[in-house]
């Protein structure tokens, strides 16, 4: 079956890509490469794999490669993704996060494509109502940030206001904080910043250590979309899922606990923070009652590779500009 990866260049999408290849699909990733193509050197040969560099918000181009082959799916990556980096370019999130999503959705449903898997985030809850308990797929969306406004903007479009077809099996995927190894790294994410910075021996600075989120290893992010390519449309047209795991909702303060476990002398220096407008512990038991979904990767598990591949200089320097979204 024919994938349109959008993003496959990135972080999630270089990994999501590679999965695929592996289950027989081909794949055709459209990219701009603002942030370099690296990461697709290693697949360039596949005979199943395709590129197309194109930004998603170049509608002729995005047409005509929709035109050129019949696609089961898109799965749709390509954002200006995080909170600062939309805060720093607010009119192009707007164009690319909602105007461009908007686009690839009405000429998907056009071309008939049967699966549209929209990238969300569990962002989207902000603040949890009761301190005590967990958000799940029920609970109110309270969007702080223009990234995660837009999120929730489109999956309103996405599973509700757009006329429902029984050949169309829209999904919204609503991740956890990713962290891992990826092709496309990144150095911007909690747990990755965290563990690069205690294992060059430098002074990590914590603001408001005890605010919760829940995180996610890449690969089985990757791997969760897999799994809703592969599920029966009945099962998950027009379903929201949080992707990653109940056990694993940290607070800041406790990836430091998990990091002292296997670097030691860490200096840590806390600032409090009172308040914080995103404070959730998140519920999954929806994908893996209706996937059967389990992760394969824990947080010490990707604190231990992180903490591998820079003290061993896998990545030579890991303050170069490639593995940040906004300016380092």
């Amino acid at each position: 079956m024919n994938i349109l990866v959008t993003g496959g260049a990135g972080y999630v999408g270089s990994v999501l890509i590679r999965r695929l290849l592996g289950k027989g699909y081909t794949v055709d990733c459209l990219d701009n490469l603002r942030f370099g193509g690296e990461s697709l050197i290693e697949v360039w040969h596949n005979p199943n794999f395709f590129f197309h560099k194109c930004d998603i918000t170049l509608y002729e181009d995005i047409d005509r490669i929709m035109e050129k082959k019949d696609f089961f799916a898109i799965v749709h990556l390509a954002a200006i993704v995080g909170d600062p980096a939309c805060k720093k370019e607010p009119e192009l999130a707007e164009k690319t996060n909602w105007d461009a999503s908007v686009h690839l959705l009405e000429k998907s449903i056009k071309h008939r494509i049967s699966k549209f898997i929209f990238v969300s985030t569990c962002s989207n809850y902000g603040k949890m109502s009761d301190p005590n308990g967990y958000v799940d797929e029920n609970s109110s969306l309270v969007p702080i940030s223009l990234y995660a406004q837009l999120k929730v903007k489109f999956e309103n479009l996405l599973l509700d206001e757009a006329s429902r077809k029984d050949s169309f099996c829209p999904v919204s995927l609503r991740f956890a904080t990713v962290y891992g190894v990826s092709p496309r790294m990144r150095f911007d994410l909690t747990v990755n910043e965290f563990t690069k910075e205690l294992a060059l021996g430098k002074e990590l600075v914590v603001y408001g250590e005890r605010f919760w989120r829940p995180y996610c290893h890449v690969t089985d992010i990757a791997k969760a979309i897999t799994e809703i390519l592969a599920a029966d449309n009945e099962k998950v047209a027009y379903e929201v899922f949080n992707v990653g795991d109940t056990s694993e909702n940290y607070t800041k303060g406790m990836i430091i606990d998990e990091i002292r476990k296997q670097i030691s002398n860490c200096r840590i220096k806390n600032v409090e923070k009172k308040e914080d407008p995103r404070d959730y512990r998140v519920n999954f038991d929806k994908i893996k009652k209706v996937l059967d979904f389990n992760i394969s990767m824990r947080l010490p598990d990707g604190i231990r590779e992180l903490n591998e591949i820079v003290g061993s200089g896998i990545i030579r320097d890991v303050d170069d500009q490639r593995y940040y979204n906004t300016p380092h």
